[in-house]
Order: structure tokens, then C-alpha cells, then sequence
């Protein structure tokens, strides 16, 4: 993906962060949903070129995507898709691609909440190997005469209950749509995302007032310097935390809000 269309899908991929990022949502529920908006997008070429055409309104574009799925999924995915359908694309094609990439950034983040990223990761590594060295495997998987419930099926018994959530609705998903793309390659791909999201850190941010683009990007660097990776920011507004910043990662917490020095000053004087 290049172009207009690698700077849309980068600015989808920031939005996508966010809501990943809010308190409450269901990353696993956010990815099945955008995986069914895949799926709609891949068998209508004509929903496809009113989605994506240039000379069409994108608030226009944005209120046909309300209409199509409100009411059918999360009212936050909706936003997300409609905030696609306002972006520009190169191709067409490149539309279904984005949310399908989002789809996977989706499942792969909750795999990461639940902790099992690098379980998933090895899981989709050793199912693509399978599917290679099995002829007849990949011949039953890849039929493009057998009906979708077949090869969902045979997937669940290959791999339901001895892999990850993530793991096996990426699996069935890789078999399902394709794409046009060989079903060792979509696999490869759902791990490679997986990989790059290993080695990301994440960060969760609480802070008593919305900070600008400039001060996150600051933050974010600073922890980069600190931890010598990559850092994703999941920034929190809590006006509890009276002024400051707190920073949790993985188990650590770097606490330098007010309330918190506050309170260590309390436990001094009261020694």
C-alpha cells in the first residue's frame, strides 16, 4: 500500500490505537467486528468504488457507512470505518485491505491484554508450517468449491481448544478470506503484525487534563529513550490524579502526580 492510501491507513492505524486504548472496550469484539466489515467490503466491488471514490463528498461516503452498519456493530467501529470512508485511497482494493489490517491489529492487541501475544505468535507460525508440509491440508483449506462453514470446521478441529483465542479466529479468518492472497502469505502476515506488536511496549498514561500532540510525542520518546523500544501511549484523563503524570508499564509504575507526593509526605510526617 502506497501513496495516499499508506498515509490513510496510518492515520486509521492511529485511531484505532485510541480506541483500543479506551477503558471498557472489547479488543477481541472490535476485531471481529471490523473482520465482518472486511467481509462485506470483499464480495461488493461496487460498495468498494462508492467508498473509496475521489469525487464523492466524505461526508457522503461517511453517512453510507452509518447507514450500512448502524445498528450492526459497535457505534465506535462505526465511527472507525466512516473515518475510512472520509480518507482517500489509491485503489479500491486498498479500502478492504486497510480494514482487514485493522481487523488483525484488533485481535492481536487483545491476545496482548490477555497476555498470550507471543503464544499467538508462535501458534500462527506453527499452523502455517502444518498447512505447508500437508499437501492434502492445504488442499481442503484452500478449495475454493468447499463452502466456507466446511473449512471452518476443519480449522475448529484442527485447532479449537488447543490454541489461543486470537490464534484460532485469525486462523479461520486466513482461511475464510484470503483476499486473492496465498493462504501461507496471510499468515505470515497476521504474524509478522503480531511480531511488531511484541516488540512494542505499551504504556498506559492517566493524567489530569488532555495533553497536546507535541507533549505526547515528548512523553513518548522520553520512554522510548528510557526502555530502548518502542513506546504506544494509552493516555487516561482522571482528574483525581490532581496534576502529574503516571505511567504504568507491563508492572512497573512510574507515579510523579501530585496526590502521590502528597501522600508520601504524609507518611513522613506521620513517622
Amino acid at each position: 500500500m502506497r501513496g495516499t492510501s499508506r498515509g490513510s491507513l496510518v492515520s486509521a492505524q492511529e485511531r484505532l490505537q485510541t480506541l483500543l486504548g479506551t477503558a471498557g472496550t472489547d479488543r477481541a469484539a472490535v476485531g471481529d467486528a471490523l473482520f465482518a466489515v472486511t467481509g462485506v467490503l470483499d464480495t461488493s466491488a461496487s460498495l468498494r468504488r462508492a467508498l473509496t471514490d475521489p469525487s464523492r463528498d466524505g461526508e457522503a461516503k461517511a453517512g453510507l457507512v452509518v447507514r450500512l452498519l448502524q445498528g450492526k456493530v459497535e457505534g465506535s467501529v462505526v465511527d472507525l470505518v466512516a473515518g475510512l470512508a472520509r480518507s482517500r485511497w489509491a485503489r479500491s482494493r486498498d479500502l478492504a485491505d486497510a480494514v482487514e489490517l485493522l481487523a488483525v491489529t484488533a485481535e492481536v492487541s487483545s491476545a496482548q491484554e490477555r497476555g498470550e501475544l507471543d503464544r499467538v505468535e508462535d501458534e500462527l507460525f506453527r499452523f502455517r508450517r502444518t498447512v505447508d508440509g500437508d499437501s492434502e491440508l492445504r488442499a481442503a483449506l484452500t478449495d475454493r468449491t468447499a463452502s466456507g462453514e466446511r473449512k471452518a470446521a476443519l480449522v475448529s478441529a484442527l485447532l479449537e481448544a488447543k490454541v489461543a483465542p486470537a490464534t484460532l479466529r485469525l486462523a479461520r479468518q486466513a482461511v475464510l478470506a484470503g483476499r486473492g492472497l496465498r493462504l501461507d502469505a496471510v499468515l505470515t502476515t497476521y504474524g509478522e503484525i503480531a511480531a511488531k506488536a511484541r516488540e512494542q511496549l505499551v504504556a498506559h498514561v492517566v493524567v489530569a487534563l488532555p495533553i497536546e500532540t507535541a507533549q505526547r510525542e515528548r512523553l513518548a520518546a522520553a520512554l522510548q529513550r528510557q526502555y530502548g523500544r518502542d513506546v504506544h501511549l494509552n493516555i487516561d484523563v482522571d482528574p483525581d490524579v490532581v496534576g502529574g503524570i503516571k505511567v504504568e508499564i507491563g508492572d512497573e509504575v512510574l507515579d510523579g502526580t501530585i496526590a502521590r507526593r502528597l501522600d508520601d509526605a504524609r507518611r513522613r510526617l506521620a513517622r
